[in-house]
């Protein structure tokens, strides 16, 4: 099914609407199993990312926020911001209204300079032909990841957008991929030129552990969607991972609950070494104002 750019909204609502059963199952699978990796690197007085076996000292990430109701200002301040901590990509939301979002890209440009990557994130708000058309309106202002152009659900659209897009803008999709078999249908279609994966989602863990493997063997980077301080320990074990996503909200909620949350440095989070799991100390007394 496409959406006009104007539904993008209530596509949101109905899209978490329709979820069947299986999708919540393994959202509280991803839960569980997260958990209990947790515990057996606490048990073994080991740091989770060397459970996992270390492969790199920093994950790469990229600062994403830039919603659609955001005015150039707040957009341009939230972009330059993530620019000045020295972190060289950026993503910002569209799809709400196409020609708006030709002019937010320019801006969004004309704010970070020429040197730092420009992500957009369309979360399938576009049809296929609004999408090719985007694209080629994109590449004047460097855009280097089209996120979602169609719906997750529309392989064949992603890989027709995928094939005409200009060369230099990379197709990515995946963070609604709940099993391995999600991903291997999405890798199997060529739908993408970089799969995401998200670990509250996918069974955890051992289901991104999956998802990575697949991508090893289809030549395919991956990326990790969301919750960075959830990814920084496995993205630094797996060598597809190409870079996290480092939420704007996500951020600010790690933040407020746990303590030992990553900052990040040189445009990349590094996994504490010093405590055991995934570092994390929940704010009881914090977490407690948001209790039930």
């Amino acid at each position: 099914m496409q959406w006009p750019c104007r539904l993008r909204g209530w596509q949101w609502c109905i899209r978490f609407a329709i979820l069947d059963d299986r999708a919540f199952v393994r959202m509280a699978i991803s839960a569980v199993d997260t958990a209990l990796w947790d515990l057996k690197a606490r048990l073994l007085d080991l740091p989770l990312v060397r459970l996992f076996d270390q492969v790199r000292e920093a994950l790469p990430i990229y600062g994403s926020g830039g919603f659609t109701n955001y005015s150039n200002e707040q957009l341009q301040k939230q972009l330059c911001g993530w620019v000045e901590q020295g972190i060289s990509r950026v993503k910002m939301k569209v799809g709400r209204d196409a020609k708006v979002d030709r002019r937010r890209v320019a801006a969004a440009r004309k704010t970070i300079g020429e040197e730092v990557d420009l992500f957009v994130d369309a979360n399938g708000a576009y049809s296929r032909k609004q999408a090719i058309a985007q694209a080629h309106a994109f590449e004047q202002f460097g855009v280097r990841w089209f996120e979602e152009p169609v719906s997750s659900d529309d392989l064949e659209g992603l890989r027709f957008i995928r094939n005409h897009a200009p060369a230099g803008i990379e197709i990515a999709a995946g963070e609604y991929g709940y099993d391995v078999d999600y991903f291997r249908r999405m890798l199997d279609a060529g739908a993408v030129d970089v799969l995401q994966a998200d670990a509250t989602r996918c069974c955890g863990f051992t289901g991104f552990l999956q998802a990575a493997t697949l991508c090893d063997a289809y030549h395919v980077p991956l990326s990790s969607h969301c919750a960075p301080a959830l990814h920084v320990h496995i993205g630094c074990a797996t060598p597809a991972t190409r870079h996290a996503e480092y939420f704007h909200d996500h951020t600010r909620i790690e933040r407020m609950i746990f303590d030992g949350v990553a900052e990040p440095g040189a445009g990349a989070l590094r996994p504490g070494l010093d405590q055991p799991g995934l570092g994390l100390i929940l704010k009881r007394a914090d977490a407690q104002n948001f209790a039930i």
